[in-house]
């Protein structure tokens, strides 16, 4: 498959990374960054640090919008740490530079040239996708599918009781996004808490590759088991989103229409359908390939 992923690293859009990098089967033809769980230089630096980490080659990288469409940026520093990876110190060398683009023009790019289906994998905001959409709606029509991770369909939300923080932080933009008649998955969070990864089946996978890398993803990571899940596990939002891009039968769906409130709610509305949603998880199947993925044995 090959994708475009835009993302706001993020502990979880860390390891969503690691996954997508680990997978024989995802070529990606960009990656792009955009103003979500941090400002959107601290997330262009944290992919920069998470490819030279992994020690990647990596395709084109754009910066992205560093704000909402309409709002004030709202991050989730207090649950990634300031700088979204944890706080942790001496990290090596960043790797890799970036294109003379902003990231929406990168998307419409990567789009215009496709020779083959290209998914858009969008793990923050839709800031970027938004703003692709307003430049050449023609391109991103040709995507074969939009996969968000975001939403709170039929479940409380976690940043305000009906709204989950992706969608809360650009409402203006997913509601944009879905009103444009693309081929959109959401990978909400109705879903992503079925997919919790227990502290020891993960150090357990980490503990097959033992080096610098699993070291470092150890300790950025120990923050995510004080989260939704509590201490013994640890939701895989990002993660869940781009396996279900990669095999969408990890998940099951529900075609429905989805309309965006002005903070961010994202419930069922009367009216033609204009996407689909994952309600539920094989969630051993998907935590088998996570944690094959997240750190092979070399």
């Amino acid at each position: 498959m090959l994708a475009v992923i835009d993302t706001d690293p993020g502990l979880d859009d860390a390891l969503a990374l690691l996954y997508a990098w680990n997978s024989p089967d995802l070529r990606l033809a960009a990656l792009t960054t955009v103003a979500g769980n941090v400002p959107v230089a601290a997330a262009t630096r944290n992919l920069l640090r998470l490819v030279a980490l992994r020690g990647i080659v990596p395709p084109p990288i754009a910066e992205g919008a560093a704000a909402p469409l309409g709002r004030p940026l709202v991050t989730a520093t207090a649950y990634h740490g300031e700088d979204g990876l944890g706080d942790l110190p001496e990290w090596p060398p960043s790797a890799g530079t970036l294109v003379p683009q902003s990231a929406a023009d990168l998307i419409v790019q990567t789009a215009r040239q496709a020779v083959e289906p290209l998914t858009l994998i969008a793990l923050g905001p839709l800031t970027n996708v938004a703003l692709a959409l307003e430049r050449d709606r023609v391109a991103l029509g040709r995507l074969a599918r939009v996969v968000v991770m975001g939403g709170a369909v039929d479940v409380r939300g976690n940043v305000t009781p009906t709204a989950e923080f992706n969608i809360h932080v650009d409402p203006e933009a997913a509601a944009r996004v879905v009103a444009a008649a693309l081929s959109v998955d959401f990978v909400p969070l109705d879903a992503t808490r079925q997919a919790v990864v227990s502290r020891e089946d993960f150090e357990r996978a980490l503990g097959r590759c033992p080096g610098p890398l699993a070291t470092r993803v150890a300790a950025f990571t120990r923050r995510g088991f004080t989260g939704d899940a509590g201490s013994s596990g640890m939701v895989l939002h990002d993660p869940l989103a781009v396996a279900a891009a990669l095999d969408p039968s990890l998940v099951g769906w529900e075609e429905t229409r989805i309309e965006v409130a002005p903070d961010g709610q994202t419930r069922r509305a009367a009216g033609p359908v204009n996407c689909r949603f994952a309600r539920r998880v094989d969630t051993s199947r998907f935590l088998a390939a996570f944690l094959e993925r997240l750190c092979p044995a070399s």
